[in-house]
């Protein structure tokens, strides 16, 4: 029978499994692998977004027991469940991407639901994909129960004609197809190659940059964001993480006492200088009121005002995210700007140490490298993330100004009334320069879910618009 002694760090598992009238809650964890002196030890879930629907997940289950391995070795016990993911990738551009934002509010769901019923006392959650990152952290902040999310990590890039391919250049290269420019077999060349294992898409899309910012929160460990999926860091990433979330519990460190707004203004911060997604906006302000911080698209017209954008990364740079990796990932970064005055180095991080303290002894990056610049030569001095407002938008609207776009554009609206008529559109020519694409009826009222329009940009791009044309819509974009 589980003894009571340290129920103080044992606060929900004490309550399922302490006692003899619990005895039928132990009976039913015997056959899944406990044994009896399992029942005394810190209860740690282990939340996993393994699927097989998308690379970004197909390797998460042997992650989490990595993590798993991490919480035992270190005097826990683990218990891996599964929540769902989706793939945006997959979907985007048909009906099934409505269902996209919706999902990080299942995951979130699920979690709670999961980590609440069985009495973890912590838990350690494992994401690899847009909506299961910002899904697990919003548990996390709902909870309150000593946690750390782990990052898959990033998909290495594919290679053609000797250089970096991913995801986005292969609906880059359907609108050149469409413009004549290459034959479907190139086409299908590019698919063939661009996705060479597991991994989350390859440049500084959503789940780089989700990664990066739930790092800068301080509910990562430091560089989980910089990581290769199938790596050494990676596994070590897992394992210590299962370790350092028992050191929270004995701590007593939660999700709200990393998740402030200081620690929302690290994150934004990051975000900004690594030129991450217009989706980052959503999800942090989402992760936020979990957490119960007012944060709003006002704070990041504040935050963004001072901090530069430095990192040549894709979709708006040349470089892939492997390519970070191994010039040091994003430790080096943050000391950079935590040395610069833009980062709060004062509050607490999951590893039971402030930002500070974790940067300390931060290492440089390597002399000569261009992929993050310094702050003399930025490849823009503000944000690229800039919220407008006026009559079409009287609420507030986001866009993504990465310098080279130019400070106005004036021409004739072209109207679709939803993504599939506009990508007809532009595949067939009846989009030309000068026209600023109007695409309604994809936000939260008309859409609903808010579908990405991934497929209408990269056509824009692949087609050779992406100067001659400018795009409104009540839908999102990622990346």
């Amino acid at each position: 029978m589980p003894s009571k002694n340290n129920s103080s760090i044992r606060p929900y598992s004490s309550v399922v499994f302490d006692g003899l009238s619990r005895a039928p809650s132990r009976a039913m964890l015997y056959p899944v692998g406990y044994k009896e002196s399992d029942f005394s030890k810190c209860q740690v879930g282990i939340a996993s977004t393994w699927s097989m629907v998308t690379p970004c997940n197909m390797h998460i289950d042997q992650l989490a027991r990595e993590a798993a391995l991490g919480v035992d070795s270190a005097g826990g016990k683990a218990t891996i469940f599964n929540t769902i993911t989706i793939s945006d990738g997959i979907s985007m551009g048909t009906p099934g991407m409505k269902y996209s934002l919706v999902s990080r509010e299942v995951i979130a769901d699920s979690i709670e639901t999961v980590v609440g019923c069985q009495g973890f006392d912590a838990f350690v959650a494992v994401g690899g994909c847009d909506k299961n990152m910002p899904g697990c952290v919003m548990a996390m902040a709902r909870l309150n129960r000593p946690s750390i999310f782990v990052y898959g990590g990033t998909i290495l890039p594919g290679e053609l004609g000797g250089k970096d391919v991913d995801l986005v250049n292969i609906f880059e290269a359907v609108g050149k197809n469409a413009a004549g420019a290459c034959t479907a077999e190139d086409v299908e060349a590019v698919a063939e190659v661009a996705i060479p294992g597991a991994g989350s898409c390859g440049g500084m899309y959503m789940a780089n940059t989700m990664a990066s910012a739930i790092e800068a929160l301080g509910m990562s460990l430091p560089n989980s964001s910089a990581q290769a999926a199938v790596s050494q860091d990676k596994t070590r990433d897992c394992e210590d993480a299962g370790a350092a979330v028992l050191n929270l519990l004995k701590k007593n460190i939660r999700p709200r006492d990393i998740m402030t707004k200081k620690a929302f203004e690290n994150a934004m911060t990051v975000v900004i200088a690594l030129g991450g997604s217009t989706n980052a906006v959503m999800h942090l302000i989402g992760m936020a009121h979990c957490a119960g911080v007012k944060l709003t698209i006002d704070d990041w017209t504040r935050v963004g005002k001072r901090v530069p954008v430095l990192a040549d990364l894709k979709p708006s740079g040349k470089y892939v995210m492997a390519r970070l990796v191994e010039i040091g990932g994003t430790v080096p970064l943050m000391k950079m700007l935590l040395d610069r005055g833009l980062l709060h180095g004062d509050v607490m991080t999951c590893t039971g140490r402030t930002m500070a303290e974790n940067l300390r002894n931060a290492p440089n990056y390597p002399a000569g490298q261009d992929i993050i610049r310094g702050f003399d030569n930025p490849i823009k001095k503000d944000s690229h993330l800039v919220v407008f407002r006026g009559n079409l938008c009287p609420g507030g609207a986001l866009g993504k100004i990465s310098g080279k776009e130019g400070l106005t554009f004036s021409g004739k609206a072209i109207v679709f009334e939803n993504e599939e008529k506009a990508l007809k559109g532009i595949l067939g020519g009846k989009v030309k320069s000068g026209h600023v694409i109007i695409i309604r009826g994809e936000g939260p009222k008309g859409g609903p879910g808010m579908r990405e329009m991934l497929s209408p940009t990269s056509a824009i791009m692949g087609k050779g618009l992406g100067k001659e044309v400018t795009l409104i819509t009540d839908g999102r974009f990622s990346g």
